[in-house]
């Protein structure tokens, strides 16, 4: 599923029209980005919590080349899905 055919779910669940909730959308992205940016926790219950952590130095290795290259530390976003979500089968 990509961004387009969740906006079109929306459109035929709720009978907003497409700009509506495609702005809709983008406001709910735009504000999860912003809070991930900052470092804040997101917590959707029922379906999982977004947290960033912290990614360590490594080394690792140009595939074509087979030299290696350093990693810088940065942040990763990571995902823990909810009871509901793991429930899935």
């Amino acid at each position: 599923m990509i961004k387009q055919d969740l906006i079109q779910r929306i459109v035929d669940r709720s009978g907003l029209p497409r700009t509506k909730a495609e702005a809709a959308t983008d406001v709910i992205f735009d504000t999860m980005k912003k809070a991930m940016a900052s470092g804040d926790r997101i917590e959707l219950r029922g379906f999982g919590v977004f947290t960033v952590k912290p990614r360590k130095t490594g080394i690792g290795r140009n595939p074509r080349t087979g030299a290696e290259v350093s990693i810088e530390p940065g942040k990763a976003v990571r995902f823990k899905p909810g009871k509901d979500l793991q429930s899935l089968e």
